[in-house]
């Protein structure tokens, strides 16, 4: 039988959870859609939806991790039998978006390794990263490098691996975010790009910029994965809620408007004051920005530590993941830690070498359309977490009632957004999570464009 791990403390669960929240949908889709969508007025938005939906669905999916002490299929489950349905949804996307999440991670350390070995203008080039990702050893060990290490992490435990490991990156991250913003602020023309940021627009107000803001709470939040349930298992019943998740999002939220601030204004300086010059996903991180850093003074080591940066990001991401993964295997079939964290590295493994090689050796299959990477996203972000968080709303909202987390909440210390968070959980989250499922659908075939 498995003894229960739990955090050592409320700093080590809220480091360790903002370390979750803060990865790869901070620093590059959040810059991309800031400057896509008015710069200030998505900034303005997303503050909004942060400290409302966010916190509703954070505060839920903790809450109901520690009121359960299980992993995210027995908390349900031990919720309501007839809930259990939601457990096994919810426990398979961190199983979709962990392996690759870890292809993404090997692409991290290809440029870190880049820049490390003083080639900044050969990663500035325009056919560097296609002639990387189309590659097949390099990607694929890069890939292992990555998911091996995260597990390493997780296999040292709750205490010694996540949540050193997360008190020893975050400050670092916060330290490395503010270093590289000072520096880029002091490009000549940057300045431009910071008024364009931080100056709302509301003229630019739209269904799309609401809708964006909405899609991106999921990938900066941590929202529906299965990991705050999990991580709110290992909370101690006098830990206090309310706090805990006020510093998640003052951690994951600071981590994104750095980010923005890093790459908007720079990008500025080089494009002219051109917004549209920011590509989406991929294209931002490995293609546009290594073109401005080259055209910086110390563009080499400004470059390594952007990608230390990302690397960081990526990999106390990538092992809230694997937590969550190992948490579900250990608990459903009572396994050891080093039992569940072998056969969890094996599938993730095996079910993450399409991703890997869909760029380049198998690159002529795909579905739907898709790339094998780009349809598990697809799969995961836009068809799986908005289904799962509206379960979630239903099912606390309208069938077990809200006071069921208050109870848990405030047995700790005061639930002070109590009457908000009724609202949301109740008739405004639903209602948000239903638009950002059929335009994010909408939107992903063409029907419209966000």
């Amino acid at each position: 039988m498995n003894t229960k791990s739990n955090f050592s403390n409320r700093i080590g669960f809220v480091l360790s959870a903002a370390g979750s929240a803060v990865g790869l949908g901070n620093l590059w889709r959040f810059p991309y859609l800031a400057a896509k969508y008015g710069g200030g007025t998505f900034l303005f938005i997303y503050l909004v939806f942060a400290l409302t939906f966010g916190f509703t669905m954070m505060m839920t999916e903790v809450a109901i991790g520690r009121k359960t002490g299980k992993s995210v299929i027995g908390a349900f489950t031990e919720l309501d039998k007839r809930f259990a349905f939601l457990g096994y949804l919810s426990a398979m996307i961190p199983l979709i978006i962990f392996p690759y999440y870890c292809v993404i991670g090997g692409w991290v350390i290809k440029y870190m390794l880049l820049y490390a070995t003083n080639q900044s203008a050969y990663a500035a080039t325009d056919g560097a990263f296609g002639t990387f990702i189309e590659g097949t050893t390099e990607p694929l060990l890069l890939f292992i490098i990555f998911i091996v290490l995260s597990a390493v992490i997780v296999r040292l435990g709750v205490q010694k691996g996540v949540e050193k490991f997360s008190k020893l990156l975050m400050p670092a991250l916060v330290l490395l975010s503010i270093g590289i913003a000072i520096y880029g602020l002091t490009v000549e023309g940057a300045m431009a790009g910071v008024k364009y940021y931080l100056t709302p627009d509301f003229s630019k107000l739209s269904i799309s910029a609401v809708c964006a803001a909405l899609g991106q709470l999921f990938y900066s939040l941590s929202i529906s994965m299965g990991i705050l349930v999990t991580y709110g298992s290992y909370l101690k019943k006098e830990d206090d809620l309310g706090k805990s998740i006020t510093q998640i999002e003052f951690f994951d939220t600071g981590i994104a408007f750095l980010s923005a601030l890093i790459i908007i204004p720079a990008v500025f300086a080089f494009s002219g004051g051109d917004p549209a010059t920011l590509g989406a996903g991929p294209s931002l991180m490995f293609i546009a920005l290594p073109k401005v850093f080259d055209n910086m003074a110390m563009s080499t080591i400004i470059g390594f530590a952007f990608f230390v940066l990302v690397f960081f990001a990526a990999l106390t991401s990538a092992v809230s993941l694997f937590e969550t993964i190992v948490s579900i295997f250990m608990e459903k079939f009572n396994w050891t830690r080093k039992k569940a964290c072998i056969i969890g590295l094996v599938i993730s493994l095996i079910m993450g070498v399409p991703s890997a090689l869909g760029y380049g050796t198998w690159g002529n299959v795909t579905i739907i359309g898709m790339q094998f990477l780009d349809f598990f996203d697809f799969i995961s972000n836009t068809i799986l977490m908005p289904i799962a968080a509206l379960c979630t709303c239903i099912i606390v909202g309208h069938i077990l009632k809200p006071q069921v987390i208050y109870d848990e909440v405030s047995c700790s210390g005061k639930f002070s957004r109590y009457k908000m968070y009724c609202v949301m959980i109740k008739y405004l989250g639903p209602l948000l999570l239903g638009m950002i499922l059929v335009s994010s659908i909408l939107n992903t075939f063409g029907i419209i464009t966000l």
